[in-house]
């Protein structure tokens, strides 16, 4: 399988920090927060380009734009150990890498201190945004699936902005992405509708003709932004099908058609006692229930798979990844 994985590409800077090395400046009088240890991971798309890496599928490629900085180098860097293709990435030095910093106390653990974000926070450049969609109509026809990371929460800064969307709406429009709409059989040619999946913090009401992947908070305000409740989402979006995580209880899924199966369906998770670490765990989900999806046609069997896929996740620090033989180890998982 083929997938790409579209948007904002960032990169998460995991800091241990001394608290006893928290000496004052000479210059300024300032407590300086002493880093002893630095891990990086790919953040947000990448996330989700990891775990799509970890599950075995055969391709994966990201395509964003990362700054021409240091951190845009890590980020590269860091894709590439994970046999992620970076050749899509756009560098500017009109952007910076999105980069999380999340600073954690050496003696506890604990991320207990500000994390400290680069972001962009004006409207991404306009001959930028045209490389981004040129790029995706070239090599749109290479992958089967397409996940699209809208992580941004600003109103402005974002791979994915009104004219990024709107392109994604006609790839999706031509009958892309409608696994879901008829029985998998396989072709002699091997030939399969694409999948494409959002998930989108902050916008999720302004796609349209795709799946949409977003946790309950996120469809609680889309829904407030509409006026509606979580079918009229799915109306007003024209989604082939909507999936709605609610954390430990599981994931809703309201499909296309309500004639389809019996309305809107819940698929419940693997209870974990005490998860370690809840970051990343929506990511994992969308790659795990995207490719599923893309195999076996069944939006419930995808949010099962993909349900499964972060219950692994969550049990590790940091944004984990679940590998196959983990998965085989679970499968007897109603």
């Amino acid at each position: 399988m083929r997938a790409l994985v579209v948007g904002d590409v960032c990169l998460d800077r995991w800091c241990r920090y001394h608290p006893g090395l928290a000496e004052p400046s000479r210059e300024t009088g300032i407590p300086r927060v002493a880093v002893t240890a630095t891990e990086v991971t790919p953040g947000a798309a990448g996330t989700v380009a990891a775990n799509l890496a970890a599950l075995g599928v055969g391709r994966v490629s990201v395509l964003g734009v990362i700054g021409d900085d240091g951190f845009g180098w890590e980020l590269e860097r860091s894709l590439t150990a994970r046999f992620i293709s970076t050749h899509l990435l756009i560098r500017s030095p009109l952007v910076s890498t999105f980069t999380y910093t999340k600073l954690l106390n050496a003696s506890t653990g604990a991320e207990d201190l500000p994390r400290l974000d680069f972001i962009n926070a004006v409207p991404l450049d306009s001959e930028l945004e045209s490389q981004v969609i040129h790029s995706l109509r070239e090599n749109f026809p290479d992958f089967d699936v397409i996940l699209v990371s809208d992580q941004a929460e600003t109103s402005a800064g974002g791979v994915i902005t009104a004219k990024v969307r709107e392109a994604l709406a006609d790839f999706a429009g031509l009958g892309t992405g409608a696994v879901m709409e008829r029985q998998h059989t396989d072709d002699a040619d091997g030939d399969r509708d694409k999948v494409i999946v959002v998930d989108s913090r902050a916008r999720a009401e302004m796609f349209r003709n795709v799946i949409l992947k977003i946790n309950r908070d996120e469809a609680d305000a889309a829904c407030q932004r509409i006026g509606g409740d979580y079918r009229a989402l799915r109306e007003h979006t024209r989604s082939k099908l909507l999936v709605i995580t609610h954390g430990a209880d599981g994931a809703l899924v309201i499909s296309k058609n309500p004639n389809d199966d019996p309305g809107d369906t819940w698929v419940g998770a693997r209870p974990i006692q005490n998860p370690v670490d809840l970051c990343g765990a929506g990511d994992s989900f969308s790659a795990g229930a995207a490719v599923a999806l893309a195999v076996t046609g069944s939006p419930l069997e995808a949010a099962q798979f993909g349900n499964l896929v972060a219950s692994v996740t969550i049990t590790k620090k940091g944004t984990g990844t679940a590998s196959p033989q983990e998965l085989l180890e679970l499968a007897s998982f109603p």
